[in-house]
């Protein structure tokens, strides 16, 4: 009689890639929260720690440059997706803004290194600087647009809602940037509260 083995079904070519792909992004990650930085991260060493040749890096990603790229668009995704809660929710907005803002440090703080190596290289690098900006850019946008509906609903005075939402959200960027520099300075929760403070004040006063 003849026996039927099973075995698990084969990966297509865009599940495998998939899968490489995964592996190289998380391998750059861990080298850098490992304390590598990335000025001296070889490309050999990311491909060897992803379980891949030096030779198949390159069929994935054209340089690390691009690799760290992927990471901080995945990463703006993941803070972008925190701070919605603020920008669609319909509750109580000085609440929401704060538990927004406490997510988006917890997101910082877990992912530190690829934070620093994205904000070091952003003021150098002549490409990543403007990709960097315009992934800034988006939450100042979206920001803009909450604290202008805020203006229209009466709940809200603030100025120039376009104006007021870039220095709110570049001021968050920079000192939740130093909150990681600097660690052991001020604690999260006492600095998380200040840029909550500042926030709520500037968009719903008092």
């Amino acid at each position: 009689m003849k026996v039927q083995t099973l075995s698990r079904r084969p990966q297509s070519p865009t599940e495998k890639r998939q899968a490489v792909e995964a592996a190289v992004l998380q391998a750059m990650e861990d080298l850098l929260a490992d304390g590598a930085t990335y000025a001296t991260l070889s490309v050999e060493r990311i491909a060897t720690r992803a379980g891949i040749s030096r030779t198949a890096f390159y069929f994935y990603f054209a340089d690390k440059r691009e690799l760290l790229m992927r990471l901080a668009a995945e990463l703006s995704d993941e803070l972008y997706g925190e701070a919605d809660a603020w920008w669609s929710g319909a509750g109580d907005g000085p609440e929401q803004l704060r538990a927004a803002l406490g997510k988006i440090a917890v997101v910082y703080r877990a992912h530190g290194p690829l934070v620093c190596a994205i904000v070091e290289l952003s003021t150098y690098d002549e490409v990543v600087g403007p990709f960097w900006h315009a992934l800034v850019g988006r939450f100042v946008e979206a920001s803009a647009a909450r604290i202008a509906a805020e203006v229209t609903a009466g709940s809200s005075a603030a100025p120039a809602p376009e104006a007021t939402a870039f220095a709110l959200v570049w001021m968050t960027e920079r000192t939740l940037h130093q909150m990681l520099v600097q660690d052991g300075g001020l604690p999260d929760d006492e600095l998380v509260g200040a840029l909550a403070g500042v926030w709520v004040a500037t968009v719903y006063g008092g």
